[in-house]
């Protein structure tokens, strides 16, 4: 549990080049919230999640005990694969299935912005996206970059992409699906699977998939401050929408936005599998992303005060009844308790935003394990002492 995703990346890369891991793209974030909040990225459209290939876990409960899989039982081993591990003791270790992949596959990253027809091309992927063979992934990062056209700044939607086969068997599958995005065979490239991790995460294709094992965050990583929020999509936004978007977008200095796609393998799987609940119905997640270098309090409450704003003004066009948010992008605004002494209700507020009506079960398991609530942080899970009897 105390690997990186990139340390598990090249060592399966060391061993094979027709086995990965659908984990996510950024290759030091560690393995053991990764997977214990759900994970996902590239390969979520295939096979699921990260949290989906967990088959066995070693934990240290609250009396000190290690326990496997067959000791802790099946409660407490489902609410630790996606209902964030550090509710209901310390994970040592995971044992993942790893899946398949063929020994090339197929990326591309095809970038346009406003003045190119950004805008109509977005509002079109949102009726393709979700439903493309699973094999097929497009997501889109969307940021503010100088207009090459025009001395100001821009939108620029990046539509980046990894199939899972060959040029050959892509390009007929988007002339079908989503010919507007004009896409042809020089836009993309062959290469490995790992090579794709290489890709996603910014390194050269062609060097070694060594640099993986660095646990080193890149610099802009250390000398900047963020703020996240995340969102679900289960209605398409319209246009008059997005253009709002763009508008704040261009309010701030360095602002991100990802739209990854779900369906595929995602809508298979049941909500209640596992304590993550955002399968079928949902069309894509967003992640907002807003960073800065400033220092101090000022600059914090700017740019804190504006990804609100944004989070403000995209509220009717995201999930409602809960408005669903991921547990891996923490969010302190959904609520927070002190010390992690929140009641049921107070709990409930970030809970069933994260994961809807898996809530009452994760409830249950740690009132089980934890009747005295030792592990504990802003939003995990409560202890209801009355419940620890409770059947699931």
């Amino acid at each position: 549990a105390g690997a990186t995703i990139g340390q598990l990346y090249h060592n399966i890369a060391v061993k094979s080049r027709t086995y990965g891991f659908p984990a996510g793209i950024c290759p030091t974030v560690g393995v053991g919230g990764h997977l214990s909040g759900g994970g996902y990225g590239t390969l979520l459209r295939k096979y699921g999640l990260a949290a989906d290939h967990i088959v066995d876990a070693r934990l240290v409960n609250v009396d000190g005990k290690i326990l496997d899989r067959k000791s802790m039982g099946e409660d407490l081993f489902w609410a630790i694969r996606g209902g964030g591990g550090a509710s209901f003791g310390v994970v040592l270790s995971y044992k993942i299935n790893l899946v398949h992949v063929p020994p090339v596959v197929t990326v591309f990253t095809f970038n346009k912005n406003l003045e190119e027809g950004a805008t109509a091309l977005v509002e079109r992927w949102q009726y393709v996206a979700d439903k493309l063979p699973q094999d097929l992934v497009i997501r889109i990062v969307i940021s503010v970059v100088n207009s090459t056209q025009r001395e100001e700044r821009t939108v620029q939607t990046s539509f980046q992409a990894l199939f899972l086969g060959r040029v050959d068997k892509l390009i007929p599958i988007m002339e079908q699906r989503f010919p507007e995005l004009g896409l042809r065979h020089n836009n993309c490239t062959e290469m490995s699977w790992i090579q794709s991790v290489l890709y996603f995460a910014g390194f050269p294709i062609n060097g070694s998939s060594d640099v993986l094992v660095d646990r080193t965050p890149a610099n802009y990583l250390v000398t900047v401050s963020f703020k996240g929020k995340s969102d679900y999509v289960t209605e398409p936004i319209p246009q008059t929408g997005f253009e709002g978007i763009w508008k704040m977008l261009l309010e701030e200095n360095r602002p991100v936005v990802f739209f990854t796609p779900y369906g595929g393998r995602m809508s298979e799987i049941s909500e209640s599998a596992i304590p993550f609940p955002h399968r079928v119905g949902n069309i894509y997640e967003i992640l907002y992303l807003v960073n800065w270098e400033e220092k101090g309090f000022k600059a914090s409450k700017e740019h804190i005060g504006w990804i609100r704003r944004l989070y403000r003004y995209v509220t009717p066009y995201v999930s409602k009844f809960p408005r669903s948010a991921y547990l891996n992008y923490r969010d302190l605004d959904l609520g927070q308790s002190k010390n992690g002494t929140a009641s049921y209700s107070e709990a409930k507020e970030w809970g069933i935003k994260y994961f809807k009506n898996n809530f009452d079960r994760l409830v249950k398991v740690k009132s089980k394990v934890d009747p005295d609530n030792f592990f504990r942080n802003e939003q995990s899970i409560p202890t209801i002492p009355s419940w620890a009897g409770k059947k699931n």
